[in-house]
C-alpha cells in the first residue's frame, strides 16, 4: 500500500508495479496465477471497499465527531475507528479486514529504546521525534475518547490505551494509499488523504519496480495495473518510492537489500572530524556551507562519496591562500592538486572511520541476540541495516582508493 510524505500525509506513492522473481523473507505477499502482460489489471479496490474518514463519519462515531471541538484530525478520526473496530471483535464488519494486520509494527516508534540507540546518530533522532510525536498524539486525544463512553460498556481507558493508538497509527502511517476527497467540515484543516485499501497492503516492495497506482474516477476504484510482463507463480511487487533505507524503516518498518537508493549519511560533527583544528578560517568555511545548503544530504553510496560530501570537503580543505576561490569549489572546479588530495584523504578518513563504527554495532548487535532473545527480532532488523551500510562502505571504500591512485 501507498503512502507519502510529512506526518500522515506520508502516504506512499507507489509506482505500479512491475513483477520480479519472488524472493526470500518478504513475507507476505502476492503470486500471480498466470502470465500478466503489460498494462494488465493487477488490483481494482471499489470506493466502497476503502476505509476512509467518509466511512468512519458515516459509522456509529459520526455524530461524536461531528460534535466534538475542536474538530479531530483526519488522522484521529482513523486511528479511532481502527481501535473501535479491532476492539468490537467478531462483530465488525472490518474483521476480515483487520485480521490480515500485523498484530505489532517494527517502525522505530516501537521498538524498544536499547534497541533504537543501536540505529545510525541521524536515524536516532529521526526515532526519537517520531516516538515524541505518537506520544503527543495520544496525550492530545484522550479527551476525545472520554466522549465516546456511551458507545463502550468498558471504560474507555481500558480500550483506547497508548499501544492501542500506536498500532493504529502505525497502521496509518505505514498502509495507507493517498486518495483525495472532499473535506469534512467536522474535521480539522489537516490534508484528509489517506485510504486504507484491504488487501492491496499485502504486496511487497521492491526498489527496482516502477509503479504507477491511482484512483480511477471513472471505475470508483483503486487500481493497479502490470507496468512489465509478469511470469506465472512470479511474486507481484509495487515501489513505495525512491527511499533510502533509513527512511523505509521510519515509516514502513523493513530494510530492502541492496537498496539502490540506500546511503550513509555524514552528519556536521564526522564532517569535521579529521580536520586541523588551527583552521582560523573553519567557522567561515561551515557558515559557507550552511548559508548554500551543504551542511546536508552528505552522503556514502554504492558509487562511491556523493558530489554534494566530496565539494564540502573540498571547500573545507582549502588553504589559507585558496579561501577566495570558494565559489569555485560549489560550481564544481577544481582548485589545485593539493585540495584535491587533501579532500579525498579526509573522505577516506571518514569512510575508514564508518567501516570501523559498522563493525563495531554489528559485534554488538550479534552479542545482544544472544542475550536479549526476546529482542531479536528487533536486533536483526537493526542488524540489516548496518550490514548495507557497511556494504555501502566498503564499495565506497574501493572507489577511493581508485581515484586516490589516480591522483598520485
Amino acid at each position: 500500500m501507498q503512502k507519502g510524505r510529512g506526518r500522515t500525509s506520508r502516504i506512499r506513492r507507489r509506482k505500479l508495479l512491475r513483477c520480479s522473481v519472488s524472493r526470500g523473507g518478504t513475507g507476505r505477499g502476492l503470486m500471480s496465477r498466470t502470465a500478466l502482460p503489460v498494462g494488465q489489471m493487477i488490483i481494482s479496490v471499489p470506493e466502497s471497499c476503502l476505509l476512509t474518514t467518509d466511512t468512519v463519519i458515516r459509522s456509529y462515531l459520526g455524530a461524536y465527531i461531528t460534535k466534538w471541538k475542536p474538530p479531530p484530525s483526519p488522522l484521529l478520526a482513523l486511528c479511532t475507528f481502527l481501535v473501535s473496530e479491532k476492539h468490537a471483535g467478531d462483530r465488525s464488519p472490518w474483521k476480515p479486514y483487520l485480521d490480515t494486520l500485523p498484530e505489532a509494527y517494527t517502525c522505530p516508534v516501537c521498538l524498544e529504546p536499547e534497541v533504537v540507540n543501536l540505529l545510525p546518530r541521524p536515524l536516532i533522532t529521526k526515532a526519537r521525534e517520531q516516538r515524541s510525536c505518537v506520544g503527543e498524539f495520544y496525550t492530545s486525544s484522550r479527551d476525545f475518547f472520554s466522549s465516546l463512553q456511551p458507545l463502550f460498556s468498558e471504560a474507555v481507558e481500558s480500550i483506547f490505551t497508548y499501544s492501542a493508538l500506536l498500532w493504529a497509527w502505525c497502521t496509518v502511517n505505514t498502509r495507507a494509499v493517498y486518495l483525495s476527497h472532499r473535506r469534512h467540515g467536522c474535521l480539522s484543516t489537516e490534508p484528509d488523504t489517506c485510504a486504507l485499501a484491504p488487501f492491496l497492503d499485502l504486496l511487497n516492495h521492491s526498489p527496482d519496480i516502477q509503479v504507477k497506482a491511482a484512483f480511477n474516477e471513472e471505475t470508483h476504484c483503486y487500481e493497479i495495473r502490470a507496468a512489465s510482463r509478469c511470469r506465472k507463480h512470479e511474486e507481484v511487487f509495487i515501489c513505495y518510492g525512491p527511499h533510502d533505507n533509513h527512511r523505509l524503516l521510519l515509516e514502513y518498518g523493513f530494510v530492502s537489500p541492496r537498496n539502490p537508493h540506500a546511503c550513509v549519511y555524514v552528519s556536521r560533527d564526522i564532517l569535521v572530524k579529521y580536520l586541523p583544528s588551527t583552521d582560523k578560517q573553519m567557522s567561515k568555511k561551515i557558515a559557507i556551507l550552511k548559508d548554500h545548503g551543504f551542511l546536508e544530504n552528505l552522503t556514502f553510496g554504492w558509487d562511491g562519496p556523493s558530489w554534494r560530501l566530496l565539494t564540502a570537503l573540498k571547500l573545507l580543505c582549502l588553504e589559507a591562500g585558496e579561501f577566495t576561490c570558494w565559489k569555485k569549489v560549489l560550481l564544481g572546479e577544481i582548485i589545485s592538486d593539493t585540495n584535491e588530495k587533501a579532500s579525498l584523504d579526509i573522505t577516506r578518513k571518514i569512510c575508514s572511520y564508518f567501516i570501523e563504527e559498522s563493525n563495531a554495532v554489528l559485534q554488538k548487535v550479534s552479542h545482544m541476540k544472544d542475550e536479549e532473545v526476546a529482542l531479536t527480532n528487533q536486533l536483526t532488523l537493526v542488524e540489516t541495516l548496518w550490514a548495507e551500510e557497511l556494504k555501502i562502505l566498503q564499495a565506497s571504500a574501493t572507489i577511493l582508493g581508485s581515484l586516490q591512485t589516480g591522483l598520485a
